[in-house]
């Protein structure tokens, strides 16, 4: 007898089944752009960290969207291919491996929460304002991300 699936699953995608919520999501996301533009986050850094959370949450369509929105920015593929071990290796800089560390600290914040220390050293390269904007950049994709492993998003084959 086959085995009983027993992982309840959605009838549909939650975007397309709550329409003006997940606009509001989007909107969500292009003013968190512009306020990073605004404040001087690099669109290379929000990607980093929406890589990162993603990869943190499994979310594989997150991960192939970011992938390819970083590498537009300037991002390399080596740097990417690294980014799970970003503490380890000396690719990134000290900004960006702060703004990754949060980002970090936020999707993980049911086993271990953000610790004034982490602030303390981020506002040697960041702005209180700055450090807002990756907190909520980290916030946002957390949400991008179970929304997409909720509705099971696929990857698509990139177009050549």
């Amino acid at each position: 007898m086959p085995e009983q699936e027993t992982t309840p699953r959605l009838a549909g995608y939650l975007d397309k089944q709550q329409p003006d919520l997940y606009a509001t999501l989007t909107h969500y996301s292009q003013q968190l752009v512009d306020e990073a533009d605004r404040v001087g986050i690099p669109r290379k850094t929000l990607e980093l960290i929406n890589y990162l959370c993603s990869q943190i949450n499994g979310c594989a369509f997150c991960l192939d969207l970011h992938q390819r929105r970083a590498l537009k920015y300037g991002e390399t593929e080596q740097r990417l291919s690294l980014v799970a071990v970003y503490r380890e290796v000396g690719l990134f800089e000290a900004a960006e491996v702060l703004a990754m560390k949060i980002a970090e600290q936020i999707t993980r914040m049911s086993t271990s929460r953000p610790s004034a220390e982490l602030f303390a050293e981020a506002r040697e390269h960041y702005s209180d304002e700055q450090i807002s904007v990756i907190c909520m950049a980290a916030i946002g994709i957390n949400a991008f991300n179970r929304l997409s492993i909720l509705s099971e998003h696929p990857v698509r084959v990139a177009k050549k």
